[in-house]
């Protein structure tokens, strides 16, 4: 069987890294955009984010704008990879049935 990625299984990570996944390599989303895409609260994306950010799948980028802290989220590189192959286990599965 398939070897599925056990920290982007989870249903609202697997939604995070499919939107951030159709993003081009330089861009990133603003958190907000992202919790609203999602129906997520800010604690359950934050939480989430941060277990992706520790498996070095997605990069935070916070700062500054007009004087108001954002944050914004990119896939990396190893991420989309990751990602990639997780989407090819589950279709694996999906064509054994």
């Amino acid at each position: 069987m398939a070897d599925l990625n056990e920290t982007i299984h989870q249903p609202v990570r697997l939604r995070i890294m499919a939107a951030l996944v159709t993003l081009g390599a330089s861009e990133e989303v603003d958190f907000s955009y992202l919790r609203d895409l999602l129906d997520v609260t800010d604690g359950n994306l934050g939480a989430h984010l941060r277990k992706l950010e520790e498996a070095g799948y997605i990069a935070v980028n916070k700062v500054f704008v007009e004087r108001k802290p954002r944050t914004f989220i990119s896939a990396t590189a190893g991420g989309r990879k990751v990602f990639q192959e997780h989407v090819a286990a589950l279709e694996l599965i999906l064509k054994s049935k």
